[in-house]
Protein backbone atom coordinates (compact mmCIF):
# COMPACT_ATOMS: atom_id res chain seq x y z
CA UNK A 1 0.00 0.00 0.00
CA UNK A 2 1.34 3.49 -1.06
CA UNK A 3 0.36 6.85 -0.74
CA UNK A 4 0.80 9.51 -3.25
CA UNK A 5 2.77 13.03 -2.40
CA UNK A 6 2.25 16.48 -3.72
CA UNK A 7 5.83 15.77 -5.89
CA UNK A 8 4.35 12.67 -7.96
CA UNK A 9 6.16 10.24 -6.17
CA UNK A 10 4.90 7.84 -3.56
CA UNK A 11 5.70 7.75 -0.14
CA UNK A 12 5.62 4.87 2.45
CA UNK A 13 2.73 4.60 4.82
CA UNK A 14 5.39 4.16 7.65
CA UNK A 15 6.86 7.98 7.13
CA UNK A 16 6.12 11.09 7.53
CA UNK A 17 6.93 14.33 6.46
CA UNK A 18 9.65 16.04 8.33
CA UNK A 19 8.92 14.48 11.67
CA UNK A 20 9.64 16.04 14.97
CA UNK A 21 9.90 14.03 18.23
CA UNK A 22 7.15 14.65 20.09
CA UNK A 23 7.96 12.08 23.46
CA UNK A 24 9.90 8.96 24.95
CA UNK A 25 8.54 6.22 26.63
CA UNK A 26 10.30 3.65 28.13
CA UNK A 27 7.53 1.04 27.25
CA UNK A 28 4.99 0.47 24.21
CA UNK A 29 2.09 1.17 26.58
CA UNK A 30 2.86 5.00 27.65
CA UNK A 31 3.34 6.04 24.21
CA UNK A 32 0.02 4.23 23.16
CA UNK A 33 -1.57 5.96 25.95
CA UNK A 34 0.19 9.32 24.51
CA UNK A 35 -1.40 8.61 21.63
CA UNK A 36 -4.49 7.99 22.59
CA UNK A 37 -4.98 11.21 24.49
CA UNK A 38 -4.17 12.61 21.50
CA UNK A 39 -6.69 11.28 19.88
CA UNK A 40 -9.66 11.83 22.39
CA UNK A 41 -8.88 15.75 21.66
CA UNK A 42 -9.50 15.02 18.29
CA UNK A 43 -6.01 15.58 17.19
CA UNK A 44 -5.08 14.40 13.73
CA UNK A 45 -2.99 10.80 14.63
CA UNK A 46 -2.09 9.64 11.10
CA UNK A 47 0.37 12.56 11.84
CA UNK A 48 1.98 10.52 14.32
CA UNK A 49 4.43 7.70 14.49
CA UNK A 50 5.57 5.51 17.19
CA UNK A 51 9.04 3.80 16.72
CA UNK A 52 10.65 1.36 19.10
CA UNK A 53 14.02 2.25 18.93
CA UNK A 54 17.18 0.71 20.87
CA UNK A 55 16.22 -3.23 19.93
CA UNK A 56 17.50 -5.72 21.72
CA UNK A 57 16.92 -9.46 21.57
CA UNK A 58 15.43 -11.44 24.42
CA UNK A 59 15.54 -15.19 24.39
CA UNK A 60 13.82 -16.78 27.37
CA UNK A 61 15.14 -20.48 27.55
CA UNK A 62 12.31 -22.77 28.09
CA UNK A 63 14.21 -26.34 28.83
CA UNK A 64 16.37 -28.81 28.27
CA UNK A 65 16.43 -30.54 24.95
CA UNK A 66 17.08 -34.18 25.38
CA UNK A 67 16.71 -37.14 22.36
CA UNK A 68 13.72 -38.47 23.70
CA UNK A 69 11.97 -34.82 23.45
CA UNK A 70 13.48 -34.25 19.65
CA UNK A 71 11.96 -38.29 18.73
CA UNK A 72 8.41 -37.21 20.63
CA UNK A 73 8.52 -33.80 18.91
CA UNK A 74 9.15 -34.96 15.11
CA UNK A 75 6.98 -38.07 15.39
CA UNK A 76 4.00 -35.49 16.33
CA UNK A 77 4.51 -33.20 14.30
CA UNK A 78 5.08 -36.04 11.41
CA UNK A 79 1.88 -37.76 12.66
CA UNK A 80 -0.25 -34.21 11.93
CA UNK A 81 1.16 -34.32 8.44
CA UNK A 82 0.98 -37.51 7.50
CA UNK A 83 -3.03 -37.29 8.89
CA UNK A 84 -3.86 -34.68 6.56
CA UNK A 85 -2.34 -36.42 3.71
CA UNK A 86 -4.02 -39.78 4.91
CA UNK A 87 -7.13 -37.61 4.99
CA UNK A 88 -6.62 -36.28 1.36
CA UNK A 89 -5.64 -39.68 0.07
CA UNK A 90 -8.41 -41.52 1.93
CA UNK A 91 -10.58 -39.47 0.22
CA UNK A 92 -9.82 -40.83 -3.32
CA UNK A 93 -9.16 -44.59 -2.07
CA UNK A 94 -11.35 -47.48 -2.27
CA UNK A 95 -9.58 -49.08 1.19
CA UNK A 96 -10.48 -45.56 2.88
CA UNK A 97 -9.65 -46.33 7.06
CA UNK A 98 -6.09 -48.35 5.76
CA UNK A 99 -4.66 -45.71 3.63
CA UNK A 100 -5.23 -42.90 6.31
CA UNK A 101 -3.80 -45.12 9.03
CA UNK A 102 -0.60 -45.90 7.15
CA UNK A 103 0.11 -42.57 6.09
CA UNK A 104 -0.33 -41.70 9.66
CA UNK A 105 1.94 -44.39 10.24
CA UNK A 106 4.57 -43.14 7.62
CA UNK A 107 4.08 -39.64 8.54
CA UNK A 108 4.99 -40.67 12.20
CA UNK A 109 8.33 -42.35 11.45
CA UNK A 110 9.62 -39.85 8.77
CA UNK A 111 9.60 -36.85 11.45
CA UNK A 112 10.80 -38.82 13.82
CA UNK A 113 13.46 -39.70 11.47
CA UNK A 114 13.96 -36.71 10.48
CA UNK A 115 13.94 -34.73 13.44
CA UNK A 116 16.48 -37.33 15.04
CA UNK A 117 18.70 -36.83 12.00
CA UNK A 118 18.68 -33.12 12.12
CA UNK A 119 19.15 -33.18 15.90
CA UNK A 120 22.32 -35.10 14.97
CA UNK A 121 23.79 -32.54 12.93
CA UNK A 122 23.78 -30.23 16.02
CA UNK A 123 26.39 -32.33 17.65
CA UNK A 124 24.95 -30.85 20.94
CA UNK A 125 25.97 -26.95 20.20
CA UNK A 126 21.79 -26.25 21.12
CA UNK A 127 20.58 -28.68 24.07
CA UNK A 128 18.21 -26.94 24.88
CA UNK A 129 14.56 -25.02 23.63
CA UNK A 130 13.42 -21.79 23.70
CA UNK A 131 11.59 -18.76 22.82
CA UNK A 132 12.59 -15.46 21.27
CA UNK A 133 11.50 -11.88 20.63
CA UNK A 134 13.07 -8.74 19.16
CA UNK A 135 12.15 -5.78 22.02
CA UNK A 136 12.86 -1.92 21.58
CA UNK A 137 13.86 -0.68 25.19
CA UNK A 138 12.38 3.15 24.05
CA UNK A 139 9.53 4.00 22.61
CA UNK A 140 9.09 7.60 20.84
CA UNK A 141 6.01 9.18 19.46
CA UNK A 142 6.81 11.52 16.42
CA UNK A 143 4.61 14.32 14.31
CA UNK A 144 4.92 15.70 11.58
CA UNK A 145 6.62 19.21 11.77
CA UNK A 146 3.09 21.24 11.16
CA UNK A 147 1.15 19.43 14.03
CA UNK A 148 3.99 19.46 16.83
CA UNK A 149 3.14 22.27 18.73
CA UNK A 150 -0.80 21.96 19.26
CA UNK A 151 0.34 17.71 19.90
CA UNK A 152 3.03 19.22 22.55
CA UNK A 153 0.00 21.51 23.95
CA UNK A 154 -2.28 18.43 23.87
CA UNK A 155 0.28 15.95 25.57
CA UNK A 156 0.80 18.78 28.12
CA UNK A 157 -3.08 18.40 29.30
CA UNK A 158 -2.08 14.22 29.04
CA UNK A 159 -2.03 13.16 33.29
CA UNK A 160 1.61 12.73 34.52
CA UNK A 161 2.76 15.40 31.62
CA UNK A 162 4.99 14.22 28.92
CA UNK A 163 9.02 13.39 29.63
CA UNK A 164 11.53 15.57 27.80
CA UNK A 165 11.85 14.30 23.99
CA UNK A 166 15.58 15.07 24.22
CA UNK A 167 16.26 13.17 27.24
Amino acid sequence: MSMTSGTGGTQSPLTLQFPQSLAVYDDYTAAQKAVDHLSDQHFPVEACMIVGTDLKRVERITGRLTTGKVALAGAVSGLWLGAFVGLIFSIFSSEGLATFFSTVLFGALFGLVWALVGYAFTRGRRDFTSVAQIVATRYEVLVEHKHAQQARELLAQLPGGRPDPFA
